[in-house]
Parts: structure tokens; sequence; C-alpha cells
């Protein structure tokens, strides 16, 4: 009998501590790549506060998503639009009552910093003018990265989406276009507003009129698996509230109404 007590007094000593470990862990964020630079922030914020720093995996919304349903251990998804997430929640993968969407952004047109000129962008701006005989526009892939079908609307409400579309850098997310960009090997490049901000080596040479795709909104969700993770739940609560919106908007990001 008292060595039977022993072992269980042994086995709740150690289980404790393997909880609280547990309790612990840090969160793994699956997020926009156009995300990346506000979010590198908040996570150090998040860990001055005595929380594990969260580990965080940048790529395009459509890659993270496919991860996820691969089996990825994600606990939160963060996607640059709607499209991705619903894809997720039609496959039961996202926990539902923890989704919104709490950011915005806008779609830019740039060039290298040491060829912008300022444009009036309006639906009659021949675009493939500005690019020259065999230039290109950067952006990502419409066929499955956000930044690419925001593209895709904005240049069809043009009317240019079928003289432009075989003259496109289809890069696989957004940051990966602004770098073509960046090094000069596409003169344009359709971008949003927040990555645009982030690299001293392109400028915004127009914005796209709002009415000219639909809106670029950010949802954010628990995945799933992490559905009973206190502490994903918790970073997600903090990635939303009022306290941490003066970081997204210094990053350019602007916020639900």
């Amino acid at each position: 009998m008292r060595r039977r007590t022993i072992f269980a007094l042994l086995a709740i000593a150690l289980a404790a501590p393997i909880g609280a470990a547990r309790a612990q862990e840090a969160v793994t964020v699956f997020a926009a790549a156009s995300l990346t630079d506000a979010l590198r922030e908040l996570g150090g914020q998040w860990a001055s506060r005595g929380h594990p720093a969260p580990r965080f995996s940048f790529a395009a919304s459509s890659a993270l998503a496919r991860q996820i349903e691969q089996g990825a251990p994600a606990d939160l998804f963060m996607s640059a639009d709607e499209a991705w997430a619903n894809y997720l929640q039609e496959r039961n993968l996202l926990a539902n009552a923890t989704r919104s969407s709490p950011l915005g952004n806008a779609l830019v047109l740039i060039a290298p910093a040491d060829a912008a000129r300022p444009l009036a962008l309006t639906r009659g701006t021949d675009l493939a003018a500005l690019l020259g005989p065999a230039g290109r526009i950067a952006t990502g892939d419409p066929a499955h990265v956000p930044v690419g079908r925001y593209a895709q609307a904005a240049l069809s409400w043009m009317g240019q989406w079928q003289s432009l579309a075989p003259r496109l850098a289809r890069a696989d997310n957004v940051r990966a276009a602004l770098l073509l960009v960046e090094r000069g090997e596409a003169p344009l490049g359709i971008v949003y507003a927040t990555d645009a901000a982030a690299s001293a080596g392109v400028r915004v040479i127009a914005t796209f009129p709002a009415e000219s795709h639909a809106p670029i909104t950010y949802p954010f969700a628990v995945t799933r698996r992490a559905e009973g993770n206190a502490e994903a739940r918790a970073l997600l609560a903090f990635l939303t509230s009022a306290e941490v919106s003066p970081t997204w908007q210094r990053f350019g990001f602007t916020l639900a109404r």
C-alpha cells in the first residue's frame, strides 16, 4: 500500500509540471506575408508580458491554408483575404466563434524608388505604356495569392486585365512581388500599401480606388486543433484588442469599424 501511495504521489508531481508547461507552450501563428513586420513587433510585446514568444510562419494565405488542411500544427490563422479563411471554415478547420476581421489595407501601384513618378490613376491610365515593350507588373499569382486576386480585380475594373495578364510577374506572395520591384526586375508592382511603406527601395506612385476591388480585410481565427488552447485564445484577444490598435496603424493598416 505504501509503495502504491509513493508511486501515485510521484505521478502527480511529474504530471503537474508537464501540464503547466503545456499551458505555456508558444503559440504557432500562420500569417499572411503582409503582416510580417507588425506581427514581429506585436509578438515581442506579447513576450515582454511573460508569455512564450509566438512562433510565426509567414507566407501566402493560400499556402498556409493548404498546409493547415494537410495537418500542419498551426494554432492561429491570419489571412489576407476572406476567401482562404472561408476555405478552412468550410472544412471545419477553424474555431468558428473565434473568427473576426479586425484589419484593412489599400492596394497600390509601386515603382523602384529611383524611377518613381506620381501618377493620377484612372480607368484610362495606360499601364502597358508605362511598362515599356518588355516590362512586367510584379504581383501575387492571381490563381491563389490574395494580393494577385485584388490586382486582377483592379486591372479588370480598368479594362486592362486581358492585355496585361500575360505581362504579370506572378510571385508566390506579396513580399516576393515587392522584392522584384526593389531589385529593378519589374518596373511596376501591385502590392499592399503596408508592404510598400516597409521598403525604402520602392515608392507608391498611385493608389487604386476602393471601388476597383473588393475590400481588403484580414480575418483572424483560432484553428480547430487549438480550440481548447487558452494561450492561443489569449494571444488572439491581444492581437485584436484596442490596446494594440496604434501598432497596427503605425504599420499602415486600417481598423475595422
